[in-house]
């Protein structure tokens, strides 16, 4: 919820079984929104992802069939098994929320949410995604597997029929676009603006880090902070909220030195560490007429 409130797109790696697409299917009924699947494969084209104009001899004139990308909530099925050129035909729906074909602009329905999934075990047949797609992604979670008590409640309550099939909707793609705006005036004071930069400067200078976190990933990590923010009843961004997303926004777009992957050190150990060695100051910031502490 945090992503989609950002106006972000969301990117789940994890193994199979865990419930990614569970996931992006009870998003959509819980939005009461249009919800399309793509299972990415090698031979998959652009055009089965963006749609292609088709040329009418009658008419004497190209008509556009739209593909699954118009739609609100996509789900990009095992997404580094199409090649890169057919991963980068996401690029543009992604980052401007429209498609170009045949130098025409087809512009996207909001909200436009991208949930892709890959698997991280299972490397055969598969194309990593280049770092320009990886940036485009505003956050990357994890599910892992759940607790012995849950995964008791998971099999209860699928003797009989699906959970998801009573699932109702709670919100309207308007009040969607409601909230993003909210979102969008959440309070980022001069200083949590500053402590934001001050950790990508710390990943650009570190050690065990080749290439740091670009200003792209400043703009991003406060988009999550502010829909972290908001989603906690705050009306100003505090250093939980940038903490609470950081690992969340930062860790795919952050990459090591080749001998340090190799130890086992992990995107997340570094920007955990990063994180715990910047001090926050206090001071005071006003919100709503109250004075809040930092830190």
């Amino acid at each position: 919820m945090t992503c989609l409130f950002a106006r972000g797109h969301l990117l789940i790696e994890d193994v199979p079984g865990v419930g990614k697409t569970l996931l992006a299917r009870a998003l959509a009924k819980s939005l009461r929104a249009d919800f399309r699947r793509i299972q990415f494969t090698p031979d998959l084209l652009p055009s089965d992802v963006t749609g292609v104009s088709v040329f009418h001899p009658q008419r004497h004139e190209f008509e556009f069939h739209a593909g699954p990308v118009f739609t609100h909530i996509l789900l990009a099925d095992e997404i580094n098994r199409a090649s890169p050129r057919t991963q980068s035909a996401l690029l543009e729906c992604m980052e401007e929320s429209q498609v170009t074909v045949d130098g025409n602009t087809h512009a996207l329905e909001e909200p436009f949410v991208v949930l892709a999934t890959q698997n991280p075990i299972e490397l055969d047949g598969t194309f990593p995604l280049p770092e320009a797609q990886l940036d485009r992604f505003l956050m990357r979670i994890e599910i892992g597997y759940p607790a012995p008590e849950d995964e008791v409640r998971v099999l209860s309550g699928q003797v009989v029929r699906h959970p998801i099939e009573d699932l109702k909707p709670v919100l309207d793609l308007e009040q969607v676009q409601e909230i993003r705006s909210a979102v969008r005036h959440v309070e980022v004071s001069p200083s949590m603006q500053a402590y934001i930069v001050q950790i990508l400067a710390a990943t650009r200078k570190h050690s065990d880090v080749r290439l740091g976190i670009s200003p792209r990933g400043g703009l991003a990590l406060m988009r999550a902070s502010q829909s972290h923010a908001w989603i906690h009843g705050l009306t100003y961004v505090v250093p939980d909220s940038v903490k609470a997303v950081a690992n969340a926004v930062l860790s795919h777009r952050l990459i090591l030195h080749p001998h340090r992957e190799h130890t086992g050190l992990s995107n997340r150990h570094v920007l955990t560490r990063i994180i715990e060695s910047i001090p926050v100051r206090t001071v005071p910031e006003v919100a709503d007429g109250n004075t809040a502490t930092e830190g």
